[in-house]
């Protein structure tokens, strides 16, 4: 049987009160889970320190990082796992972007011509 390989993307933010090789290993921690279970990254996009949105846990800012890979669907089950054990994030989400489709603009399959009325000769018609 062939392996049905995903697109997904995961954003997860890290406590910034981190030096920079702990947020690296953390990143490190990550990439190479996604690798080790069969997964390859495409891309790793470190956003760096943002202002959230809401302080959590009291705490206004954040450490972005956006990773996009390829993988079989339970991973991400099990990055989920991982990343709620994880003292160093403080959120995190994984997207599947593959299977997806965006829907049609009310597409229509194409209608058969409709048969017009039988025509019926004038003269049988006025019988």
């Amino acid at each position: 049987m062939e392996k049905v390989m995903c697109s997904y993307e995961t954003l997860f933010v890290v406590r910034p009160d981190l030096g920079e090789e702990a947020i690296d290993a953390v990143v490190n921690k990550f990439t190479s889970l996604i690798a080790d279970n069969g997964g390859a990254v495409e891309a790793v996009n470190a956003w760096g320190k943002r202002r959230l949105a809401y302080p959590i846990e009291k705490i206004n800012e954040g450490y972005y990082v956006l990773v996009n890979f390829k993988s079989e669907p339970t991973l991400p089950l099990e990055l989920n796992r991982v990343f709620g054990i994880t003292d160093e994030i403080m959120r995190y989400l994984v997207v599947r972007s593959c299977g997806v489709t965006a829907p049609a603009a009310e597409e229509k399959a194409p209608e058969a011509p409709v048969a017009a009325a039988e025509e019926v000769p004038a003269e049988t018609a006025a019988e």
